[in-house]
């Protein structure tokens, strides 16, 4: 599922892929209006697939990261509002969902970003973080 999932700089929120184009892919909003809108290749595009979060020793991805924050919540939104929350409130907070993140590599405004991606997809009902693709890979390999 985060597969289709994006993040695109320079824009608010996150973004749902529905086509690609020729040179840009057709994205939508991941809010309640759905707003649909061409993305270009100039823009830096990443799907949350794509991303991880540093650990001490390795790379943790960020479909296991956000699992973890949806067992500390119970699947609802965060306790935490990453606008308010101070820095350390941040880093306590995220102590408690990836105990050996880099202290160093893992800034507060990561975290941030962390939380609000969290409570966009649970508050439009994302919550299958897992890679869906790979779990019927394993069911057919079995």
């Amino acid at each position: 599922m985060l597969k289709t999932i994006l993040s695109i700089s320079g824009k608010p929120g996150l973004y749902k892929l529905i086509s690609q184009g020729k040179n840009m892919l057709i994205v939508e909003s991941i809010t309640p209006d759905k707003k649909r809108m061409p993305a270009y290749g100039n823009e830096k595009i990443t799907s949350l697939a794509d991303i991880a979060m540093y650990t001490n020793d390795s790379e943790v991805p960020l479909k296991d990261v956000l699992t973890s924050l949806k067992k500390k919540e119970n699947g609802a939104v965060a306790s935490i509002d990453p606008k308010k929350a101070t820095v350390d409130e941040l880093r306590a907070y995220f102590t408690e969902i990836l105990p050996d993140y880099d202290r160093d590599r893992v800034y507060p405004t990561d975290i941030k970003k962390l939380i609000s991606w969290y409570n966009i997809l649970v508050s439009n009902n994302i919550t299958d973080f897992e890679d869906v693709e790979a779990e019927k890979e394993t069911t057919e390999a079995e």
